[in-house]
């Protein structure tokens, strides 16, 4: 059964219709419905594609975390051949919350990193909801200075609420974890290409977003807290992180504006969650084409385009 968000109502209610109809018609052969379930089809293809090209950026937020969005494993098994996972960060423990390994892409060897949220209430516990403790992020590193030993390409999906606020995870060093991922990621000597494929939220996300290249699919959010908590700290109402939404700048347009982001990757009309496939496979055609971008830059150039990029966003900031 699809989930509808609230704003999606109009829709619900055409395809509903069209369910009853091709029910009623399955039932008795006599009743034909074919052109009343097309007049309604076109309805409800038009309204959503009023409703999606008006999205405000709270509603944006919520298309972003839809639990039928298209997840890291999801992306994994369209996009790369021969995935092999690495666990582990040999110094503690393995994080389920970040997936990470190598791969191939389109016939070139890459490695794979991302925060993987779960599907159901199993899969959603194993994975932590994609806040991942500070050993998924140290295995993320680790994996990082293989890539940059070998001068593999690095593409990460991100996809994560923030990195896990738990008692545990500040006491193994979540904030220095993070921080040392972040740098991992400024010094590699070989192409990495980041990806906000659902939500991008705060260091959880930066950690591995760093990038030559970041992406932000058209219906993601990119932010430094959630609408939530930034409307609990400044208003002490989390109800009104509709207002935070707004005002916190969280969309791809308002990023791409704004020049954090190098580009939009469009999705279906409806969000990613309802074409899997095209979403992923305009996903893979953006990541393609900024590899061969970089594929003729040595790895002191990559790393100086890094770092001048982010330096750059500091300075306008600032």
């Amino acid at each position: 059964m699809h989930h509808y968000l609230d704003f999606e109502k109009p829709i619900s209610d055409l395809e509903g219709k069209i369910l009853e109809l091709r029910k009623l018609a399955g039932e008795d052969e006599s009743i034909d419905t074919g052109d009343e379930i097309a007049r309604l089809e076109t309805r409800a293809r038009d309204a959503m594609a009023e409703i999606y090209g008006r999205l405000n950026p709270w509603q944006k937020a919520q298309v972003a975390r839809h639990p039928d969005r298209p997840h890291f494993n999801d992306y994994a098994r369209v996009l790369f051949d021969e995935f092999t996972p690495l666990a582990g960060d040999r110094k503690f423990a393995e994080d389920a919350a970040i997936q990470a390994g190598f791969a191939r892409f389109r016939g070139q060897p890459v490695v794979v990193i991302g925060q993987e949220k779960g599907h159901d209430t199993k899969t959603r516990i194993k994975h932590n909801f994609g806040s991942a403790r500070p050993e998924g992020y140290r295995k993320a590193i680790r994996i990082m200075e293989l890539a940059d030993r070998f001068e593999i390409p690095v593409i990460t999906l991100v996809d994560t609420a923030g990195a896990y606020p738990g008692v545990g995870a500040e006491e193994r060093g979540q904030a220095e974890a993070i921080a040392r991922s972040t740098e991992t990621c400024l010094n590699l000597r070989a192409p990495l290409i980041s990806v906000i494929i659902g939500e991008g939220g705060s260091g959880g996300a930066i950690a591995i977003a760093t990038g030559n290249r970041v992406y932000m699919l058209e219906h993601s959010i990119y932010s430094v807290i959630s609408p939530e908590g930034a409307a609990s700290i400044l208003w002490r109402d989390p109800t009104r992180a509709r207002d935070a939404a707004t005002s916190m700048k969280i969309t791809a347009e308002d990023l791409n504006g704004l020049g954090i982001i190098d580009g939009i990757i469009p999705e279906p009309v409806g969000g990613a969650h309802r074409d899997h496939a095209s979403a992923i496979a305009r996903a893979g055609d953006t990541i393609a084409s900024a590899l061969e971008q970089m594929s003729g830059l040595s790895g002191d150039e990559l790393r100086a385009d890094r770092r001048k990029k982010f330096l750059k966003i500091g300075r306008q900031i600032g």
